[in-house]
């Protein structure tokens, strides 16, 4: 993830009905702008051969028979291959890199991407967060980051640890500049309620021009998503956070970028000044193409009684948030799930006892079509399909100058004529979904994971996209063996992907 998340009517539920006049956005930075931001390397490259790369995780895999120790493999991106083919394997026991695999390191668990040298190659950062420290204690976590350089990422330096038993720094990491100097900035999540903030320009040895530096928090962070919200050239930070209430309370708060990085968090509203329900994970992207980065949260879980903005729908839904010159608009909040017009299938499970959907897992943001307008893909995990049940699929929503809209969606699954491999109880497919241009034809690839496959070893597929959005044509798949890797049972190759 560059600057974004590395992402989310009663009934039958379609768009939000505001009632009343919406509520006033919640109010992100109020100062003069940010110097203009000149970027000292193309987003997410590498190697810079001008092609977007990206990155996939099994943080829960085995290394050289630790169970859980983590890898990250990084896929390059380029002309030739428009889907992904030369991809390389990270782990803490290659050489070069701070620490070793252990059982439990969870190395993998969150990746992000910035160029944090400024020497223009894109470099990849990683976090730990069940890493033990000698003298801390375990948990503590760890961030590093991998250089990259003419020949792709190589050389490794540790950005942060964590100083107590059980911080789990690394948990959720994003990269922005948060404080509008020109610098890459990374913030990572602390004890799951809390952020670390490194600023930019970063030496070699991982050091940080300023921080860490603590910022607030009373709840517990679920996903991080960073982009610029209300388009002061500042990277805001979002968070789709838990408040502990109640088991299924789950809000949007932002920390708006300001001269002195993230301020102080504050909670997405809905019309009547009570927080906007979120969700479990969320991605940042200007989907209606107005210059302010938009909010998509999702959320797989079915609710229960939690007061909230806006109505559960059953099977899962996503949520969208406009951003404004005053941050991100909860008012005119709308959300959809399977029961929305034009959007496939029918939404199953509606009180959280099992038989979800769970529509709304891995939340993405890219334009798929080339149109201009980011598009939005949506894992279903526990779809049932083809007579197979919790097989999982993906849905894809196309974005327009109204925000997103069912007209036109998309589903995709193991039974999609094209797609490698077969539908299976439990496979997870859509577990989590990246939207990213790695051929520069100005149209996102999908690339989905179903981290049940084989056992829970995982297995990912990519697909191409065209004109018409996505299509299952010439999709592959690959897993653990592809990579080199042990298919070890539990592996869940692609918790999560490079946003």
């Amino acid at each position: 993830m560059s600057t974004y998340r590395a992402a989310r009517g009663l009934g039958l539920v379609v768009a939000v009905a505001v009632v009343g006049s919406p509520a006033a956005p919640l109010a992100l930075a109020a100062p003069e702008r940010a110097v203009p931001v000149t970027s000292a390397a193309k987003p997410d490259d590498f190697n810079g051969d001008g092609y977007r790369d990206t990155a996939v995780s099994a943080p829960a895999g085995t290394v050289h028979g630790k169970a859980k120790a983590g890898y990250v493999a990084v896929l390059y991106g380029s002309r030739a291959q428009p889907l992904p083919t030369v991809r390389r394997m990270h782990h803490q026991d290659k050489p070069g890199m701070p620490g070793t695999a252990e059982a439990g390191d969870l190395y993998g668990a969150s990746i992000a991407s910035a160029d944090l040298d400024r020497d223009g190659y894109a470099d990849l950062v990683i976090g730990s967060p069940g890493e033990e420290l000698a003298g801390v204690g375990p948990g503590a976590g760890s961030l590093v980051v991998l250089w990259g350089g003419q020949s792709g990422l190589a050389g490794a330096a540790t950005l942060l640890n964590g100083a107590e038993s059980y911080d789990e720094i690394g948990g959720h990491v994003v990269t922005g500049d948060f404080d509008g100097d020109g610098d890459a900035d990374v913030a990572t999540s602390e004890g799951r309620s809390r952020l670390r903030v490194l600023s930019g320009p970063f030496g070699r040895d991982g050091s940080a021009a300023a921080g860490p530096v603590d910022t607030d928090g009373d709840f517990r962070i679920m996903d991080l998503a960073a982009g610029d919200v209300n388009g002061d050239g500042r990277t805001d930070i979002a968070a789709a956070v838990n408040d502990f209430d109640e088991f299924d309370a789950r809000a949007v708060r932002v920390w708006a970028g300001t001269r002195s990085g993230p301020g102080e968090s504050a909670s997405v509203d809905g019309p009547s000044g009570y927080a906007l329900e979120g969700g479990e994970n969320l991605d940042i992207g200007d989907v209606n193409r107005d210059g302010f980065a938009d909010i998509v949260t999702g959320r797989p879980t079915d609710g229960y009684d939690s007061d909230v903005e806006i109505p559960l729908a059953k099977g899962g839904m996503i949520t969208y948030i406009p951003g404004s010159a005053k941050g991100p608009v909860g008012g005119r909040a709308r959300s959809f799930n399977q029961d929305s017009p034009g959007i496939p299938g029918t939404a199953e499970g509606a009180d959280g006892r099992g038989g979800s959907d769970h529509f709304g897992e891995g939340v993405s943001i890219g334009d798929i079509d080339g149109d201009g307008y980011p598009d939005i893909a949506v894992g279903v995990v526990d779809e049932d399909h083809s007579g197979v049940k919790r097989a999982g699929a993906v849905v894809t929503l196309r974005g327009t100058r109204k925000g997103p809209t069912g007209a036109g969606a998309k589903f995709f699954s193991q039974s999609t004529a094209g797609v490698p491999g077969t539908a299976e109880e439990g496979d997870r497919f859509g577990a989590a979904t990246e939207l990213v241009d790695t051929d520069g034809d100005g149209r996102a690839e999908l690339l989905t994971s179903a981290t049940g496959e084989n056992g829970s070893a995982g297995a990912v597929t990519a697909f191409r996209s065209t004109a018409a959005g996505v299509t299952a044509k010439n999709s592959v798949t690959f897993g653990n063996g592809t990579l080199g890797a042990v298919a070890a049972p539990g592996s869940r190759l692609g918790h999560t992907f490079l946003y």
